[in-house]
């Protein structure tokens, strides 16, 4: 990478940075490190309407706002399994899937968010002072 002769624009993403080797992350190999903390709730519902699309379902059948409420602390992937068990559950009762049973799973689903959080925290507090926060 720090030999490129051409402009070049290269991501990388690490759950765990502090498992990378330092003259991996050094200035001049990564220019930049950037913080991706959890969605906001506007992210959140975008992530809802988002895998129901992909799902063939209409976001707008769906109160979306409750939704990203109720999914506060949850990452992406979690909110996608949150539809995909509801769409289980749902497949199970033979009905169509809605705001209620979505909103059921999430509160039936303990969200990374707290199952980790002294680490997800201790994440948040390294990257305070070494990242540049991405937000959206």
């Amino acid at each position: 990478m720090a030999e490129r002769t051409t402009r070049v624009f290269l991501t990388a993403t690490a759950n765990d940075i502090s498992r990378l080797p330092p003259e991996l992350i050094r200035k001049g190999r990564i220019d930049e490190l950037f913080f991706v903390d959890l969605p906001t709730a506007e992210v959140r519902h975008e992530i809802f309407a988002i895998h129901l699309r992909q799902r063939g379902l209409d976001p707008d059948g769906f109160d979306l706002d409750a939704l990203a409420e109720a999914s506060e602390g949850f990452a992406g992937a979690g909110i996608e399994q949150a539809v995909v068990s509801a769409l289980y559950a749902d497949s199970a009762r033979d009905g169509a899937l809605d705001t209620g049973i979505l909103l059921n799973e999430l509160a039936c689903t303990q969200p990374l968010s707290v199952i980790m959080d002294a680490r997800i925290q201790a994440l948040r507090d390294w990257a305070r002072e070494r990242t540049v926060p991405a937000h959206a």
